[in-house]
């Protein structure tokens, strides 16, 4: 009952954007008074410590914001300074067919960006290229969300996987594992061998929906005749992904496997080897449904009307450089990891009780990568293409108009994330777990061995709701762990259904959906987006439970070896 309970915000949430339409700014403060009511009525939370956490969530969603507000900042300097039109013109000149152009852009500069930034980055940086190359916003919204799935687990140098390896690390002894590092590289491999499968799967479907959607005339033909050049894509990726899986750990499958990716795409592309010979368009502008289009005052091709003698290479030294600070400060070898992600001043800002509340909140600001690299680069690209005080202020003025519509989803979004995570009985007079604990106890309790079914699910739950991978391992890797082990299934293959749940979740989670549309100036068709891009979520899901779920209900342990 108290599950079901627990679930009324998040169903409510789903009804009302995907059923309704409603924008995030309206649903998610609802979503956020729901939660509240239920902390308060079921859960027994005092008034205080609801309104703590509720502070707590909204000084939470700074990060976010924060990240959001660089990567729109990029492109608007870059469309003001005439580097965005030189990098759309030099894609174009690899390929001017779209369908090649949402790969290279959408799944291979995306993965690379996961690999390196995660959190939301590669939607808010890719989607905007495609926009420039007249991909209608909601088309580029919604591929760059549904290819930033795979990379993900590896995503920001690893953390999603590590994160889930540390929460069950203390476990392990208890099962009596002993060499934990080989647990962890067994976990990572796991998670890469069914993702790896799916990639291909996965990239057919959006040029699919790409076609059907808003193609010119809608034929599949358009789908499946860039069948070969998808596959040879995908191995590209997908070869040095599992070889960094199995030998190098959770930190590299997708920052190297998109770099080598990104390159062998271009060539082939550049040389129309596996190219179609058909040429596939959009319709004209004038035909675009309207919420086809950006809300905003954004003009998606304003870049191309700077003019500039800028050549391609200085184009994109922002993301170059990007790129480099991101791996050096992610890299912890290196050593300016440790240095800059600590959650003590002078590199974070921390608060450590609101209203005599614990909350324990840290903003680690150098760690920020809306904050380095992204404003830092930003700010370096006025100099290196010789901006004027105008167009410098038509960027930030732009920027602040596009992310104000989002902040206020974010807001109440994180809010209602924090009272889920944090209602459990150190902050309630009810005894009960968390909300979050609570609602995945009752769907394995449901289930029982049918459990293998919902593993994943819970992954994409968590990230559905708190916005990351990273959370919805955090959160839910533990109880995955517990399940298992009370269930007599093989705990690695339970988390690795963890961890690609909360990878596939992330192209229908709200935070993602809500940064996309800020990005692409499409603010307001949050539901259309939840609606288009479930299905593919669904059939990753599906796939990843007749893959590791398979392996489960044919009595195979990979860990077995281990105990």
């Amino acid at each position: 009952m108290y599950a079901i309970i627990a679930f009324i915000p998040i169903i409510v949430t789903v009804i009302v954007m995907a059923g309704f339409n409603w924008p995030a700014k309206i649903a998610l403060p609802l979503a956020w008074l729901l939660t509240a009511i239920v902390c308060f009525a079921a859960w027994k939370m005092d008034i205080i410590t609801i309104a703590a956490q509720t502070i707590a969530g909204f000084l939470n969603s700074i990060d976010t914001i924060v990240i959001i507000f660089g990567a729109i900042l990029i492109m608007n300097t870059l469309k003001q300074s005439g580097g965005m039109g030189v990098i759309n013109r030099m894609f174009t000149s690899v390929s001017d067919d779209p369908r090649i152009q949402v790969i290279i852009i959408g799944f291979m500069f995306g993965a690379f960006i996961e690999g390196a930034a995660g959190f939301g980055t590669p939607a808010a940086l890719a989607a905007p290229l495609l926009i420039g190359l007249g991909f209608p916003p909601l088309c580029a919204a919604m591929c760059a969300l549904i290819m930033n799935s795979t990379p993900v687990a590896y995503g920001a140098v690893g953390t999603p996987t590590n994160t889930a390896f540390n929460m069950v690390s203390s476990e392990l002894a208890g099962i009596g594992v002993t060499d934990t590092e080989a647990w962890k590289l067994g976990l990572t491999k796991w998670v890469a061998i069914p993702s790896a499968i799916i990639c291909p799967i996965i990239i057919f479907i959006v040029v699919f929906m790409m076609v059907k959607m808003f193609g010119k005339d809608k034929s599949t033909k358009y789908a499946i005749e860039v069948i070969p050049y998808i596959l040879m894509a995908a191995v590209a990726f997908v070869v040095p992904y599992l070889i960094c899986a199995a030998f190098l750990g959770p930190e590299f499958p997708s920052l190297i496997g998109a770099l080598i990716a990104l390159v062998i795409c271009v060539v082939t592309a550049q040389k129309g080897i596996l190219v179609p010979k058909s040429k596939f368009e959009f319709p004209d502008h004038s035909e675009w449904a309207e919420h086809w289009k950006s809300t905003t005052d954004v003009q998606e091709d304003e870049s191309m009307k700077v003019e500039t003698n800028m050549s391609p290479i200085m184009a994109w030294v922002p993301y170059g450089i990007i790129a480099i600070i991101l791996v050096v400060t992610r890299i912890p070898q290196i050593g300016i990891k440790g240095i800059l992600n600590v959650a003590t001043p002078p590199f974070a800002i921390a608060i450590n009780s609101i209203f005599g509340v614990e909350v324990g909140f840290a903003w680690k600001w150098a760690w920020n990568p809306g904050v380095l690299p992204f404003i830092l680069v930003a700010l370096l690209i006025i100099p290196l293409h010789k901006m004027s005080g105008e167009r410098v202020k038509a960027a930030w003025k732009e920027t602040f108009s596009m992310v104000g519509g989002a902040a206020i989803a974010l807001l109440f979004g994180i809010a209602m994330v924090q009272l889920f995570k944090m209602s459990g009985a150190q902050f309630n007079n009810s005894g009960m777990d968390s909300m979050l604990i609570v609602m995945a106890n009752g769907m394995a309790d449901l289930f029982g061995k049918a459990y293998i079914v919902v593993s994943p699910l819970i992954g994409v739950i968590g990230a559905f709701i708190s916005g990351s991978a990273t959370v919805s391992n955090t959160l839910f890797s533990t109880l995955q762990f517990a399940a298992a082990i009370r269930l007599g299934l093989p705990a690695m293959l339970i988390v690795a259904m963890q961890v690609m749940g909360g990878a596939m979740g992330n192209m229908v989670c709200v935070n993602n959906i809500v940064s996309a549309c800020a990005t692409c100036g499409t603010v307001g068709t949050e539901g259309r987006l939840i609606r288009s891009n479930i299905v593919p979520c669904l059939i990753y899901a599906v796939l990843t439970i007749l893959i590791l779920g398979g392996m489960i209900m044919a009595g195979i342990d990979p860990a077995a070896a281990l105990h």
